[in-house]
């Protein structure tokens, strides 16, 4: 039974948290917090907090151990972006785009025996 955690609004861009959520793929859940945890992105912090919130989750509803997790999905969508200006020469003004990311991560039991 798949279980899954999201986290929304992580202030960190698509663009920056899909070569992350791309390493962890497919991966055992132990792995890739070991792989996340040395990482130098800021934004593999916030992908460890949700696999161990997604862990965290298997563990309370259908009693797995997180050995035995893996990363079935993951997926960083765009989230909400704010919208800024910047005064430019002549009393013009640019648009600044900061951009959010929403993250969601599915783990189920591997079937290995």
């Amino acid at each position: 039974m798949p279980i899954s955690a999201t986290a929304k609004n992580t202030g960190v861009s698509v663009r920056k948290m899909v070569p992350i959520v791309d390493l962890v793929r497919g991966k055992n859940v132990e792995e890739a917090l070991d792989m996340l945890a040395f990482l130098p992105s800021p934004a593999a912090s916030q992908v460890a907090k949700v696999v161990k919130s997604a862990a965290s989750n298997a563990e309370n509803e259908i009693f797995a151990r997180p050995s035995d997790l893996t990363i079935t999905e993951i997926y960083a969508n765009e989230g909400t972006s704010l919208k800024r200006f910047r005064a430019r020469a002549r009393g013009r003004a640019n648009r600044i785009i900061k951009r959010n990311s929403h993250i969601t991560v599915v783990v189920d039991e591997s079937e290995e025996l």
